[in-house]
């Protein structure tokens, strides 16, 4: 009998889904539902740190590039919170001062675009439940 977590690798986990490209953001979370996510999402850089401050989800899946605020300030604001969340950011930016920037202001992960959205998900479950990712 298989257990739960291996049915819902994400059940009840509360993530923010911040991209402001409809059909992304769709995919990521039909993809993150699907294993169980409590999932919300935003267009914007702004909205993502109103949603963190007042309801902070257990991850966040941020978009480096988008309107209002970038994915880097979300990043910083959001890091600072005293129940500061799991950040990954996502992009199509290959360049490695990208990744060495998110990665001084704490970022947990790092994925290029287009993402797999099993390797998303892989990432995500390793995240919250504190394996060490491959």
């Amino acid at each position: 009998m298989p257990d739960q977590d291996s049915e819902f690798r994400l059940r009840d986990r509360k993530v923010l889904i911040v991209d402001d490209d409809p059909e992304v953001l769709a995919s990521i979370d039909s993809a993150l539902q699907g294993e169980g996510a409590l999932t919300q999402t935003c267009g914007d850089g702004n909205s993502a740190v109103r949603i963190c401050e007042a309801d902070p989800p257990d991850l966040v899946v941020l978009d480096m590039m988008l309107p209002k605020r970038s994915g880097f300030l979300v990043l910083e604001k959001v890091k600072q919170l005293p129940a500061a969340p799991r950040v990954i950011m996502v992009t199509a930016n290959e360049g490695k001062r990208h990744q060495q920037y998110a990665e001084n202001l704490g970022v947990d992960g790092y994925l290029l675009k287009p993402v797999r959205l099993e390797k998303l998900i892989t990432l995500a479950q390793d995240l919250l439940t504190g394996k060490p990712s491959a």
